[in-house]
């Protein structure tokens, strides 16, 4: 793997909000797209990352089963009130969609750094703005992105255990708007009906006990791209779990399957790292992680247990915080609950200063594409760049 430098096309701005990705600079005008530098791999070395995205959802399916075996839940912070429906969720596998894992590879070792199973985003640049970009600059090479066509692909086995119109609901910000935006597009290619909702516009009829959407319209079936936690902490998230059709695949009237279901919350809590290195310790595609401590690691990273964009991580060099750590917001320090996991840290992709952690996509729990975040340390935020890659 090799990072390059290239001139960005003249009209790049107006070439990515073609394809959707409008939010391709930071408030500073700093590009977030940053199409001056791409990433360059060998054919071999796309196989070794799809195998090991393959063999990582494999350990996770055998630890989902773990732990609700040996009733670890509690373990990770997941209220008990939960628990009950992840069981049922688990075992009767209603309608899901896709996931990203964070990967660490310095061209020799591939390590899981965290599964964003329940919200991904980056999901526009990774299907789709990189694939154009490829097409018009290196039309005689590959990417490995197959995300449009799997997606398409899903939403149609789905159609039979989705009531329509299908609505996909978000919480306000501009790159969750258009994530839902593409989300539907792909459900509508599928050949299904959807319409678009901000979260904040879902209402709960007392009489009817029911969600439904402005004009009363019934929900029968949602995408969320908002986090379980979150969600149970809402005024009707007690709604949502009493309504919740968790034991049939197929459509049931009065109940709402959420897209992700709620056994999601099982792998989006960064718990399960800790719960894989017990389970298969010394692993190679894994890395030392502990829920109690950092035991005998000097280099680590702690992280809220449901921390997102890198807010609440803190580095750990020789034991001693790290000046360039990343302090939890509010917001990360409500949700982690005092609670974080401990990993260690990995040796990690480098070129131009720049730390790059790989975005590997999985469709329906099949390795799907890639995409590129770049950051000038080694924490991944909302502000890190998203690159292109190709490989010959």
């Amino acid at each position: 793997m090799r990072r390059h430098r290239i001139e960005p096309r003249r009209n790049w701005r107006k070439c990515v909000e073609q394809v959707g990705l409008t939010y391709h600079s930071l408030e500073d005008g700093t590009p977030y797209w940053d199409e001056s530098a791409y990433w360059e791999f060998s054919s071999a070395e796309i196989d070794r990352l799809e195998a090991a995205t393959a063999e990582i959802q494999r350990l996770t399916l055998a630890a989902g089963d773990v732990i609700l075996e040996r009733d670890w839940l509690g373990r990770m912070g997941i209220p008990a009130r939960v628990a009950g429906l992840i069981r049922e969720t688990w075992q009767s596998e209603p309608p899901a969609l896709y996931g990203r894992l964070d990967l660490a590879y310095d061209g020799r070792n591939i390590k899981l750094l965290e599964y964003n199973a329940d919200t991904p985003t980056a999901l526009v640049e990774a299907a789709v703005a990189q694939w154009y970009w490829l097409e018009e600059r290196f039309p005689k090479d590959d990417q490995f992105n197959s995300l449009h066509e799997k997606l398409v692909a899903k939403w149609k086995d789905l159609g039979p255990y989705v009531s329509e119109p299908v609505f996909f609901g978000h919480d306000g910000s501009e790159e969750d708007s258009m994530t839902i935006a593409y989300l539907r597009d792909t459900a509508q290619q599928a050949g299904l009906r959807t319409a678009a909702l901000a979260m904040r516009e879902v209402g709960w009829e007392s009489a009817q006990e029911r969600f439904v959407a402005p004009g009363r319209h019934p929900i029968g079936t949602i995408f969320k791209l908002y986090p379980w936690e979150w969600l149970l902490e809402d005024a009707f998230g007690e709604h949502a779990l009493a309504t919740m059709n968790a034991r049939q695949q197929k459509p049931v009237p009065g109940k709402v399957p959420w897209i992700e279901p709620v056994w999601k919350m099982m792998w989006s809590n960064k718990a399960l790292l800790a719960i894989l290195w017990e389970l298969n310790p010394n692993h190679e595609l894994l890395l030392p992680a502990y829920l109690d401590g950092p035991r005998n690691m000097q280099n680590y990273l702690r992280k809220p247990l449901f921390g997102r964009e890198g807010a609440g991580i803190t580095v750990f060099r020789n034991w001693a915080e790290d000046e360039g750590a990343v302090a939890a917001n509010a917001l990360d320090a409500k949700a982690a609950s005092g609670k974080f996991v401990y990993q260690a840290m990995a040796s990690m992709a480098q070129g131009d200063g720049k730390t790059a952690v790989l975005g590997s996509w999985l469709v329906d729990g099949e390795p799907a594409g890639m995409g590129i975040r770049e950051s000038d340390g080694l924490v991944t935020t909302n502000t890190s760049q998203f690159v292109p890659h190709l490989f010959r």
